[in-house]
């Protein structure tokens, strides 16, 4: 029995030796995207544009005052942190997950397109689907008429990448994102509505899973990045004039590296 007991123990602490203390998958970049600017915004007249019965009802009281819509182009909040900012980690090219990349999905909700940023992977699908209706107006019950006009935007040039009407509430359309040129690399995705021009989103080329939208405070939290050093952008379609600025990071195995990204 002593001898047997002997054996039970020593392939127990053998085992025990061999199993890995601690199991890392990367590390995490943690920050905040601060603007040095003031916010600022545009303002357009509901009058002007088709609708302007249905577009008032936008949920979201703040984008107007009576009869004006305001088209709010930087918002900063509490200590500088810039609303809308993007943050993408861009030394990576990661063909498994632009392969597995389903889409972008927008929606046109109450003459708004959501969300106002976000990514875009070269060769894969855009999608908006149309959300309005207005059963008090006979000619928009079936639907508001929305036209996505999405645009390859680099430096001040860009190009048409579609142009589609969705006459009717629950119309679709789903169309590749297209940079020719290296344009991805420096470029944007930029969507507006024909019929009403305050309605626009823009969209982060990307070609990794390592990407936020910042928060409301502009804190963002990249999980799971490769141990080791990298570059990341900050990036927002108005704060220094769409460009997108660059940060060196240093990602330690298991831990934080915390980056004060300030957009000038």
């Amino acid at each position: 029995m002593k001898s047997a007991l002997s054996i039970v123990l020593g392939v127990a602490a053998v085992a025990f030796v061999a199993a890995p203390l601690t199991s890392f998958a990367g590390g995490t970049i943690a920050g905040k995207v601060t603007f040095a600017g003031k916010s600022e915004q545009g303002e357009f007249s509901f009058a002007k544009f088709p609708n302007p019965k249905f577009c008032v009802k936008n949920p979201n009281k703040s984008l107007m005052d009576g009869d004006k819509r305001f088209f709010k182009k930087i918002e900063v909040g509490k200590d500088g942190g810039l609303k809308g900012a993007v943050v993408a980690v861009v030394d990576i090219e990661d063909k498994a997950f632009m392969d597995a990349y389903t889409g972008t999905e927008v929606v046109a909700e109450f003459c708004e397109f959501l969300p106002f940023t976000g990514v875009v992977v070269n060769n894969k699908s855009f999608k908006v689907e149309n959300h309005d209706a207005d059963a008090d107006d006979p000619k928009s019950v079936a639907g508001v008429l929305h036209n996505p006009h999405s645009f390859v935007v680099k430096g001040t040039s860009s190009a048409t990448g579609f142009n589609i009407a969705l006459a009717k509430k629950g119309d679709k359309l789903d169309k590749p994102v297209v940079f020719r040129g290296g344009a991805e690399k420096d470029g944007f995705y930029r969507l507006q509505c024909d019929q009403h021009e305050f309605m626009q989103g823009f969209f982060l080329p990307v070609s990794n899973a390592h990407f936020a939208v910042v928060k409301e405070d502009g804190s963002f939290e990249l999980k799971d990045v490769p141990a080791g050093k990298h570059k990341i952008v900050a990036w927002h379609p108005f704060a220094a004039k769409g460009k997108k600025v660059e940060f060196d990071v240093d990602v330690p195995e298991g831990g934080t590296a915390t980056v004060k990204a300030e957009i000038k």
